[in-house]
């Protein structure tokens, strides 16, 4: 018995409108640069920077607030399209050591900071993954990326 359901083939699927396509690349980028541009400007403060120094970051009240600007500039770059590979880049910069220092959850023995710190840690990986993606795919159609094309 035929099932009257239709699948899609590869080359159906690829041929979906651009503007879908471009609405969910430009909706991922918005969610993606998300987190970095609503948590950049904490780097700023004096709490943030004194967590950090207290955690053993060499220099935190340099090296603080050098990675809310680097978190900024990557998730501006990413939510517009422009220069997103950079962005992106940008954001593994960022996403590198902060989870090396501040997520090490190998280190903790209260089991629920481990289990909060570990959680953090995969977060991040998960976000650094996100951002080597977008390294090598790009902006989508929606972007200042494109238009400059």
């Amino acid at each position: 018995m035929a099932s009257s359901t239709a699948t899609l083939t590869r080359s159906q699927v690829s041929a979906q409108p651009i503007s879908i396509s471009g609405a969910v690349t430009l909706l991922g980028r918005f969610l993606f640069a998300a987190i970095f541009l609503l948590s950049g400007p904490r780097h700023f403060m004096s709490q943030t920077i004194a967590y950090a120094a207290s955690q053993g970051v060499p220099l935190a009240s340099v090296a603080v607030p050098l990675s809310g600007v680097i978190a900024i500039l990557g998730g501006l770059s990413i939510l517009f399209g422009y220069r997103v590979k950079l962005g992106a880049w940008l954001i593994a910069l960022f996403l590198v050591p902060v989870t090396l220092t501040m997520h090490r959850f190998w280190t903790v023995t209260d089991p629920m900071m481990y289990q909060m710190q570990f959680v953090m840690f995969m977060k991040n990986l998960s976000m650094l993954g996100g951002a080597l993606l977008i390294s090598q795919v790009g902006a989508g159609a929606w972007s200042l990326d494109a238009r400059r094309k």
